[in-house]
């Protein structure tokens, strides 16, 4: 599966990356129909200390899932982002045997 990380006006770190690359790797015990994903990072205008957003979109056969987060941290953001597409996958699983 490919994986395509984007950081917007600032270079992410090795760690981060590695970071991202496990998250995503582990999508793919919930779904083998996963073609590739994108991850864009970037640092929002905001006075609130949560503004590191994370969006993933997953490309499966059929239709992509989409998620966006905001946290404090990208770590903190990638996270819950991939839990939401972790969600998505076991309902878009559902309406497909269901």
């Amino acid at each position: 599966m490919k994986t395509n990380i984007q950081s917007v006006h600032f270079d992410a770190d090795k760690k981060l990356i590695e970071f991202i690359h496990e998250k995503i790797n582990k999508l793919t015990q919930f779904h083998d129909g996963i073609i590739g994903t994108d991850v864009i990072l970037r640092v929002e205008k905001s006075s609130d200390n949560a503004n590191k957003a994370a969006e993933i979109k997953l490309h499966l056969s059929g239709n992509p899932l989409f998620a966006k987060k905001q946290c404090t941290t990208f770590e903190e953001a990638v996270d819950t982002a991939v839990d939401a597409i972790r969600a998505q996958i076991k309902k878009h699983k559902e309406k497909s045997i269901g």
